[in-house]
Order: structure tokens, then sequence, then C-alpha cells
């Protein structure tokens, strides 16, 4: 079968949606499938296209036996409605100019960005194939929860044209439970939607806490809470640097790191500054063999996000957060999928957004019960392994493929 995939994110991206983009690409390769990939120049999570990258306006490559076509577009430094608008359409131009390949027998679309799913619609047309979408996370929700200028006013317009992208889609992935009403408001056939999961793809740690502590400088003796990953509006981190600066004198034991990259990533360092926080730290993207090692080596894991945050994602980073065996604290809303998530697997604690003192009330108690840190740690690990697995969840996305490509030429593409 010859399966054309079409999103924003691919390798080399080691954090988001890239690694599930690219695992399951190399996955359908080595079933025997051909694979071809269109997608844009690497640029998550810093919003900055890669140093080897720069300056092309195309690119083919051949990774993993996938082929893959890249496009130049417009990558925003910093996020408002209209520079993702402008994301969103130079990806559209640049990928239709990269559909003259062999005619596929299937093609899937990856959301976001929203135009991996309106390209994934229009080019089934043109090659009279059908397609179907994975939504690693719903657009329209996203522009009026995640906080950036002006994204309530184009909430409307984004998920009309969400909901045409999916109507036509005769197989949908979801990667969390909660996207399922959404989507079924927009028009979409219920009998269309299946669950799909990401899956954990760090490796076992191979340093020591003692030694990834030395590594990076971090003291061997204090309680670390850490955060890995973006650091965008839907994040909200402002209340982590707020959560350190009570913990000054509160409980001078607690040391906050942040971790990772992304457009709000400069304004917190100079929050951070302007405080003068001793017990907040900021780190690099680290390697990837290298990257569970820090989780590891951290006493618990923070997710935070905005309080208008609720079905729009469920965090990636939630995945290793499990496999690492250590326990999470969720500052995020209570109708939200990661509080799902985190309910539903008996992880960690849940702590309502936006309330620095709450936050670390949340955290000290934690510190100071190894009983707790061990049972989450534990029920994280083995979630991890059995619902997290690779095996699986490529399983469960091939056979989202191959529900796709039987339609192939026999049936028109819903209105």
């Amino acid at each position: 079968m010859r399966v054309l995939i079409v999103g924003s994110s691919y390798a080399p991206e080691e954090t988001g949606i890239a690694p599930y983009t690219t695992g399951l690409a190399e996955h359908l390769v080595e079933r025997g499938h051909t694979v071809t990939v269109v997608t844009g120049m690497p640029s998550y999570p810093q919003w900055r296209v890669y140093p080897e990258y720069r300056g092309l306006l195309r690119k083919k490559e051949l990774r993993g036996g996938v082929e893959i076509r890249r496009v130049r577009g417009y990558v925003p430094h910093r996020q408002s409605t209209l520079r993702r608008g402008l994301y969103e359409a130079s990806f559209l131009l640049g990928a239709l100019t990269a559909l003259r390949v062999p005619r596929p027998d299937a093609l899937l679309g990856v959301v976001p960005a929203l135009t991996g799913g309106v390209i994934a619609r229009i080019a089934a047309r043109r090659f009279d194939r059908p397609y179907g979408l994975v939504f690693q996370d719903l657009t329209g929700p996203a522009a009026g929860q995640s906080g950036i200028a002006g994204g309530g006013h184009a909430a409307g317009t984004i998920s009309a044209a969400e909901g045409w992208a999916a109507r036509g889609a005769a197989a949908i992935g979801v990667i969390a439970e909660g996207f399922r009403p959404y989507l079924q408001s927009l028009g979409v056939d219920p009998a269309r939607i299946r669950r799909v999961r990401n899956w954990m793809h760090v490796e076992e740690p191979r340093v020591d806490r003692a030694a990834t502590r030395r590594r990076l400088d971090l003291p061997t003796d204090a309680v670390i809470c850490l955060h890995a990953g973006n650091m965008g509006y839907k994040q909200g981190l402002g209340n982590v640097v707020e959560c350190a600066r009570l913990a000054i004198q509160a409980d001078p034991r607690l040391l906050f790191v942040l971790m990772g990259d992304g457009n709000q990533r400069p304004l917190l360092v100079n929050l951070a500054q302007r405080y003068r926080l001793p017990n907040l730290r900021f780190l690099p993207i680290q390697p990837a063999e290298l990257f569970s090692s820090v989780l590891a080596a951290a006493d618990m894991l923070l997710v935070n996000q905005r309080a208008s945050v609720t079905n729009m994602s469920l965090p990636g980073k939630l995945t290793s957060y499990l496999a690492s065996g250590r326990p999470v604290v969720a500052a995020v809303a209570s109708e939200s999928e990661t509080a799902r998530e985190i309910r539903d697997t008996g992880t960690g604690v849940l702590v309502p957004p936006a309330q620095p003192d709450r936050l670390l009330e949340a955290v000290r108690d934690l510190a100071g019960d190894r009983a707790r840190q061990e049972r989450f740690g534990a029920a994280g690990r083995r979630y991890a392994h059995t619902a997290l697995s690779a095996d699986q969840a490529l399983a469960e996305l091939e056979a989202l493929v191959e529900a796709i490509a039987p339609r192939a030429g026999r049936e028109r593409l819903p209105a």
C-alpha cells in the first residue's frame, strides 16, 4: 500500500507531535508499505528553523525508509492569531506544491497544524483517494483556550475549517476521549472516530540520579519539581515562577526546574531574574539519550496549564512522565483532558490552575510523603508499559490507516 502523510512536524524534531508522526511513518515502512511524508522545515519547540535547514525552499530526504518532502514556510518567533494564520497559510501553499507524488492508496493528515487536515482533504480530491485524520490537538478549541492574542475571535472560523476537513475523513483517530464530543458537534459521524494513543518513546534512564544532578549542576539534596517541554502560552508557567517566589521562605528545600524551550521562555527568564529566585532554574532541551535520566532525577514532574485549557489537548510529555516512575503534579483545570488522564491512571495529584499557593501546598505535601510518591510513580510505570507501549499504539494507528485504504476509489467524499 502507498501512503501519503501530511503534517507540519517531523523528525529531527524530538518533542511535541513529531516523534509520533515519525514513528508511524517508519512503522508502516517496516510493515512493507511505501510512505511519503509532506512536512515543514524542523523548527519546534524553539520556533526557529534548525540551522541546517535555513535558507532552503524545499528539500527531499530519505529517513528510516520514508521519503520526506519538506517545504519552507513562515515560522513565527512570537505567537498571535495573525502570525499563526500566516504559519498555516504558508504551510498550505508550500505543501500543495509538494504533492507531485505517485498516486497514493490512502492519505493521512495530522492535526495540528490545521492545514494538515485541510491538505489531506484537498489531496484526496485530487488523487480520488480516501483520507483519514489523526487529531493530536483540537485547533478550534486551542484558539480560544491557549491565550494567544486574538484567538477567541478566530475560534469559530478555525472550527469551521476543522469541521470541513474532518467530515470528509473516512476514519479519524483521536488521542483523547474528550476530543469526540467536539468533533461530533462539527458533524463527524461517530462511527468514524476511534481512540488511538501516543506511546512512550524515551529510553530507560542510562545515568543514575546523583550523576545526572551533578552533570546538570543541580543540588543532590534538593527536592526537585521539574517541568519538561514546551514553554508557550497554554502552559501558563508564570504560575510556577510565582510559586517559586512563595517557596523561598516557605520551604527552602524545594527547587523548581523549567527544562525546554518555547516562545515564552525569554519572558519567564526575565521574570525569574527580576524576582532573583535562587530556587528556580532553567535548563535547555536535553539530548534524547539523557532526557529520561533527567526525568528520573527529579522528585516530581509538573504539568502546568492555563485555567482556560480544557479539551484542546493531552500533553505528549505525559507518556514520558509516566514511564519515568515519578509522581505527577498537575496544575490544570479539573475538566481538562490532563486531569482526566491523571485521575484515571492514579499517577499524581491535581491542583487548581493559576493558584501558586495551592501548587506550593501540593508540592510540599507530596515532598513529605514518600509512600505516595512511590505509589504514584509505580502506577505510572505500570500504565506506561501496558497501555502506552509502542507496539500497541502503532498497531492501533496501522489499523486506522488500513481502515481508510479499502475505500479507495469506491466512495465519494462526504460534503
